[in-house]
């Protein structure tokens, strides 16, 4: 039986550094044996299927391979379908009156408390907004996430450390939803 997935690169093709051509992702997920490969924008996002079931080992497997072929670490988290689907579902926020830009999810490679956040006074960046979710933080900035000054926050080095994060905007969680549907 086998499982469809999402794998989410952290920062590759930013600015011209750490490239991974999309293409050759797609082949690298091809060799590691995964079928039905696809990508999805430059920003390191893509689908395939696989008999495992385990979303960790994938997901090492994949930075493996990349180090090898690319000479650099990405940290790589993998997302099943499900997953993917019910953290859409359990946004706090009334996505579909908001566009893309305003929303926007962040995955975590584990559970992240409120205690990590609790730094952080809320109201001092009003009217953003965020919720932690299952392995997930949903961020409402609604003047996009480069004028966002809570985003600047939740961006502290020390706030979420020993723990991978990547974040995609609302558009791209439900194209991600969409390609992963079986």
């Amino acid at each position: 039986m086998t499982t469809t997935y999402a794998a989410l690169l952290r920062g590759i093709n930013v600015s011209g550094h750490r490239r991974v051509p999309m293409a050759d992702l797609r082949e690298l997920l091809s060799e590691l044996g995964h079928g039905d490969v696809r990508t999805y924008l430059q920003s390191g996002n893509a689908v395939f299927t696989s008999e495992s079931d385990d979303e960790s080992a994938l997901g090492a497997a994949l930075e493996r391979a990349i180090g090898q072929r690319f000479g650099f670490t990405v940290d790589c988290l993998v997302r099943g379908a499900p997953y993917l689907r019910a953290v859409a579902e359990a946004c706090p926020f009334p996505a579909h009156t908001l566009e893309g830009k305003q929303l926007h999810l962040t995955c975590f490679s584990e559970p992240v408390g409120p205690e990590r956040l609790a730094s952080l006074d809320p109201a001092a960046y009003l009217p953003e907004e965020f919720r932690l979710g299952d392995r997930a933080l949903y961020l409402y900035a609604p003047d996009g996430l480069g004028r966002s000054k809570l985003a600047g926050a939740l961006a502290r080095p020390g706030l979420f450390k020993g723990v991978i994060a990547t974040t995609r905007n609302w558009n791209t969680v439900l194209k991600l939803v969409e390609l992963t549907r079986d």
